[in-house]
């Protein structure tokens, strides 16, 4: 394939809201960004996508981040300034998804319209619409790639498991249950990670997303199994950590590595063997359709709506990996390098 069924798939959708959005462009529309931090190459790709539609239809977007993942007390003072400001609507990534909730509700109260982008809110319902990869089929993706890769050698494999934070937002929950799920591994309770009790699981780590967390993360989890051959992260510069930390110990060859998000330096690793597989996600998409979606708003009160069959709005997803698996649908190195963002 060398177009995204998911844009085929919008292209009504950003049809109907860009008439809207026309309508309003000539409008004072104030929206804001608040994404989790302003160094991850996805906000800031997600940021450089929300900017540009901005400026193609007259909204004056202000940005703001956390300092770090996890940051719900920076994330809570911009909500407070953008309702201050007077802002027709908020494009958010939560830190902490029940934390901002209160806050989010406040907005709501005063007439903006909120769309969380990429990490649903808990619960979902508490945004007006979340613009997002399906998270739970992006971990599912990279699960069913590494049971088919292993093959028989699955039954009896050591997976670490490299997870975001202790607080377990939405998007880091629905991969790991969506890789568990696709590994052929039961769940416990599908809405947090770490009460599976399948003796292949040897543990969970948190990364904080970083290179950093991923090396330390991985670090720990060969103490507790020196035999780990299975590394699911919750982002690529997590797998980088982990393959850094592999690396020293001499077993950067023989342990599998999967990841979601789909950047160009994580692509990249999939070439240079660094990466198994990632599930790839498009934030620029996620953050325009959101600057699309508060222009509509603020024209003639129009909301967004859920894809069919889900509660929130689908902006696709594609495994990516240089060592296709039977019955696991996925795209080459080459198109997803095509197609990366940061």
């Amino acid at each position: 394939m060398t177009n995204l069924k998911s844009k085929l798939m919008l292209a009504g959708a950003v049809a109907a809201l860009s008439v809207a959005a026309s309508a309003a462009s000539a409008q004072d529309v104030g929206a804001c960004l608040i994404t989790k931090t302003d160094t991850n190459p996805f906000f800031v790709k997600m940021r450089e996508g929300a900017e540009a539609k901005a400026a193609e239809l007259g909204v004056s977007l202000k940005s703001y981040a956390g300092k770090i993942d996890g940051d719900n007390e920076s994330q809570v003072a911009a909500v407070e300034t953008c309702i201050a400001d007077g802002a027709k609507g908020i494009l958010i990534t939560p830190s902490d998804t029940k934390g901002i909730v209160p806050s989010i509700q406040k907005a709501r109260d005063a007439g903006l319209l909120v769309i969380a982008l990429d990490t649903p809110l808990d619960p979902i319902d508490a945004a007006d619409m979340t613009f997002a990869t399906d998270n739970f089929q992006a971990g599912l993706l990279i699960g069913q790639w590494a049971k088919v890769t292993l093959g028989d050698a699955a039954a009896d494999a050591k997976i670490a498991m490299l997870d975001l934070g202790v607080d377990q937002p939405t998007v880091d929950v629905l991969r790991d249950q969506g890789f568990l799920e696709g590994f052929g591994i039961d769940l416990g309770d599908p809405n947090k990670w770490g009460d599976e009790t399948d003796p292949r699981v040897v543990g969970h780590d948190v990364t904080a997303g970083n290179e950093e967390g991923g090396r330390k993360a991985m670090e720990n989890l060969l103490v507790v199994n020196p035999d780990v051959n299975v590394v699911y992260t919750i982002n690529e510069p997590a797998a980088a950590g982990a393959y850094e930390a592999l690396k020293a110990m001499g077993r950067e060859n023989d342990v599998l590595i999967v990841s979601v998000d789909g950047g160009c330096p994580g692509v990249q690793n999939i070439a240079d063997g660094v990466i198994g597989a990632t599930s790839q996600q498009y934030p620029l998409l996620m953050a325009s359709m959101g600057i699309e979606a508060i222009a509509a708003y603020a024209a003639d009160g129009t909301k967004p709506q859920a894809s069919e069959g889900k509660d929130f709005f689908d902006t696709g997803v594609k495994l990516i990996t240089g060592a296709p698996a039977e019955g696991v649908e996925s795209i080459s190195v080459e198109e997803g390098l095509s197609l990366c963002w940061g």
